[in-house]
């Protein structure tokens, strides 16, 4: 009985220590956040309709503004308004950004044709500020497609014309889905126009350097799929950044129970 009070206690000092280098590293890791230079992680955000889903990463790199545009859809495209052509936003403050880069992101294609050298598909992507009359009441896209009279060649990221007519116009580049198979499907999405699988990366210069990325600084982010502001466009709810925390902050709190037991 002595023997068995013994260990018993011996098992509750080790799971006091334990508790008490767990706080000791939390307030050397807070003291350490404290001490270092915030950098401000990428924000993402997310968006669903029925089959049609997107995600788009807005990243900060010195003056520049980083943005990735995937279609994250499993879904097959059978029509050109199951076509990702265009995010919209709004960033606090109204910057004016100039158009530097339009690539392929990792592990994507096109689909029918090709690109420039590098990936560069800037000439079939453009950018514009003050836009009117978009969803939400965003004054800033990014878009493959005019979406009528909105966008126009003077818009256009740096690159070639890869699909006339001069570009952005109608379908082309605009992204396919992840599930898509390109051999089904009506005329426009099974080789009429070159189509971009997976996404794309824009960069886009003339960030002010005192811009502070993060969910409260960018607003109104939706997508818009096809080649009119008529078709769908998927509204994004709220940031997938704050859905991640809370996954993390359930996660601590599960190990905490698991090491008290």
């Amino acid at each position: 009985m002595l023997a068995y009070v013994k260990e018993k206690s011996k098992k509750g000092k080790m799971v006091n220590k334990m508790h008490r280098l767990l706080l000791t590293l939390a307030i050397m890791s807070l003291l350490t956040l404290a001490a270092t230079p915030a950098r401000a992680l990428p924000v993402t955000f997310s968006g669903s309709s029925g089959d049609l889903s997107a995600s788009v990463e807005f990243d900060k790199s010195d003056t520049n503004l980083i943005v990735r545009l995937t279609n994250t859809s499993l879904a097959d495209v059978m029509v050109p308004a199951d076509v990702l052509t265009a995010v919209f936003f709004t960033l606090e403050g109204d910057p004016t950004l100039t158009p530097v880069s339009a690539v392929l992101g990792a592990g994507s294609s096109v689909l029918f044709v090709g690109t420039d050298p590098g990936g560069v598909v800037g000439g079939e992507w453009a950018y514009l500020d003050d836009l009117i009359g978009v969803p939400l009441g965003a004054d800033e896209g990014i878009s493959s497609s005019g979406l009528g009279d909105l966008f126009g060649p003077y818009d256009r990221f740096p690159g070639t014309d890869l699909s006339p007519p001069e570009s952005p116009d109608g379908l082309q580049y605009g992204i396919t889905s992840a599930g898509d198979d390109a051999t089904t499907g009506n005329t426009p999405v099974t080789g009429y126009y070159p189509l971009i699988q997976n996404s794309v990366v824009f960069t886009l210069g003339g960030l002010p350097t005192a811009f502070v990325l993060s969910a409260d600084t960018i607003s109104d982010v939706s997508f818009q799929y096809g080649t009119s502001l008529d078709e769908p466009n998927v509204p994004v709810p709220e940031p997938a950044t704050l859905l991640l925390l809370g996954t993390g902050l359930v996660g601590l709190v599960g190990f905490r129970k698991k090491l008290k037991k």
